[in-house]
């Protein structure tokens, strides 16, 4: 039996990834798991949560796939990618997939475009209709500084695990992604010492990839990757 563990983003609960999910429930045989990570979830409470409750959480759900599974590959979103890099340098994952994985954070640029639609939504009235309005609102105003600050030590935690991978990686990301730079990807894709590894980018869209209107390419892409053979030649794009 294949299992996949797809792990959500800080401050954000499995809506973030469930879509891919539930690709790939429908067109894989596989065990798929989609975890919450202490704090998190629809309503996250936050506070007094160390990052290394995060990992730990995904970590006994790694062990007990592994248990039942002969084949395990792991999916990360966000800081969700820092923690899957983390545990598949540690524990025999067969595949890696990296979604908006947050080695950097915070692109300026584009945070400044997102933040003028924003601002031109408002005039108009139309605030509330601001898709990254709705999906920041929240993220910006019940996040704790502490918070914030676990999600900085568990990035420069987990970091040195990148060097520790040597299994098929795929990294994918959003060239209009506000929150992880496009520089991120590169970083990952440069320090990952995998011989097989695939940056897949994607012009169109922004942080919350598995959430944008035609994610389908983008589904295709992991589910193709997940089910190539080892040694099969991958592409940097």
């Amino acid at each position: 039996m294949i299992g996949c563990l797809c792990i959500h983003g800080f401050t954000g609960a499995p809506y973030e990834i469930e879509p891919l999910a539930a690709y790939l429930k429908q067109t894989c045989d596989w065990k798929i798991e989609m975890i919450t990570l202490p704090g998190h979830g629809e309503t996250p409470v936050l506070k007094g949560v160390y990052f290394q409750e995060w990992i730990a959480c995904a970590e006994v759900e790694l062990v007990r796939l592994l248990k039942e599974c002969d084949v395990v590959y792991v999916i990360g979103f966000s800081m969700g990618g820092m923690i899957a890099a983390y545990l598949a340098g540690k524990y025999p994952v067969s595949r890696l997939v990296l979604l908006s994985a947050a080695a950097q954070y915070i692109s300026p640029g584009q945070l400044i475009q997102d933040l003028k639609s924003v601002i031109k939504d408002s005039f108009h009235g139309r605030l509330e209709d601001n898709l990254l309005y709705k999906r920041y609102k929240r993220k910006l105003t019940n996040t704790p500084v502490s918070s914030a600050l676990q999600f900085r030590k568990l990035v420069k935690a987990t970091k040195p695990g990148l060097k520790k991978l040597h299994i098929p990686v795929l990294i994918v990301q959003g060239e209009r992604d506000s929150i992880v730079p496009l520089s991120s990807a590169y970083y990952l894709y440069e320090t990952i010492p995998s011989k097989e590894k695939e940056l897949c980018l994607l012009p169109d869209s922004s942080h919350h990839i598995c959430l944008e209107e035609n994610p389908e390419f983008l589904f295709r892409t992991v589910e193709a990757f997940l089910k190539r053979e080892s040694g099969d030649s991958v592409n940097k794009s």
